[in-house]
């Protein structure tokens, strides 16, 4: 009866929380360090951010996600390093990543390109011991904190009007060993994750532009999963997007550059296959605030 509860949980939990996955959420739009290394310094500025994310609400148990990010170039902006800390709630079981990322840029003649390179730690826990059980047998022990090495990979292209990204966010991988009752590290290639993502800015009217982009991931167990977005930025302040994902969820997202250093944003995301009878939706926050501002910048970061 133990091993199938814990199977059970497991099953229902998100792919990303325990293979080689990372967790599929809009984050990665507010924030591309969360899935590629080769992000960290490119907005040019040092610059920290906070998200909290609480997903499908109204089911109990489901998944909660607060992390911080910050980076910042450094040696005349041919290099970028990242800071992130991400904690996951989601059931019984506790997540916590920290991980560094470093970058070296290239001059192109047209934009910049990057190569990234991130390395951390996860500690994850299972309180297995709040479980519900109806068998008055089953003794249902918390794991202790399993610790297990972290790595990333990738490249980045961005110019004035588009970028485009390649990564690889977990070349290490752990699962839950029912028997042994403890966290293993498992890696095999056949599970890496590849993420494709790009955009393009178009230029509609001096106060208005238009930004559609694209994230494609594939792995051998997933297969091929997709986020379409398309945004309009008002006067270089106002940001009103929507998104659609193959995995039958679409987005709405708002951002308000409400100074030079401060940006708010808000996303909501609809579940409309079975899961919506049970959740009123999903919702993400990000406050984010930038410590230096170039005022010669003719025109602001658009990547």
């Amino acid at each position: 009866m133990k091993r199938i509860l814990k199977t059970l949980l497991l099953l229902l939990m998100p792919l990303g929380a325990f293979g080689q996955l990372t967790p599929f959420t809009n984050q990665y739009i507010l924030n591309p360090l969360s899935i590629n290394p080769a992000y960290a310094g490119n907005r040019e500025v040092m610059n920290i951010a906070a998200f909290y994310r609480k997903q499908w609400v109204g089911i109990k148990g489901s998944p909660e996600t607060m992390s911080f990010a910050a980076d910042a170039p450094f040696n005349d902006d041919r290099m970028g390093l990242g800071l992130q800390v991400v904690n996951d709630k989601i059931g019984v079981t506790n997540e916590t990543k920290i991980n560094t990322d470093y970058s070296y840029k290239i001059n192109m003649k047209r934009g910049i390109l990057s190569f990234g390179l991130g390395a951390g730690i996860i500690m994850t826990n299972t309180a297995w011991s709040k479980l519900v059980h109806i068998d008055p047998e089953d003794n249902l022990n918390d794991t202790k904190i399993y610790v297990a090495p972290d790595f990333t990979f990738g490249a980045y292209y961005s110019s004035q009007s588009w970028f485009a990204g390649f990564s690889i966010p977990r070349l290490l991988g752990y699962k839950f060993d029912t028997e042994k009752n403890k966290y293993v590290i498992k890696n095999s290639i056949g599970e890496y994750s590849y993420m494709f993502n790009t955009g393009y800015m178009f230029d509609l009217s001096p106060k208005l532009k238009f930004f559609p982009s694209a994230l494609v991931v594939y792995s051998e167990s997933t297969k091929l999963l997709y986020d379409i977005n398309a945004h309009f930025r008002i006067m270089d302040r106002f940001w009103i997007g929507a998104s659609y994902r193959n995995s039958r969820a679409i987005s709405g997202m708002f951002q308000f550059q409400v100074n030079n250093q401060l940006k708010l944003a808000y996303t909501y995301d609809f579940d409309f296959a079975k899961l919506r009878t049970f959740s009123s939706g999903s919702h993400e926050v990000m406050l984010r605030y930038e410590f230096r501002y170039k005022v010669e910048a003719v025109s602001p970061l658009n990547f």
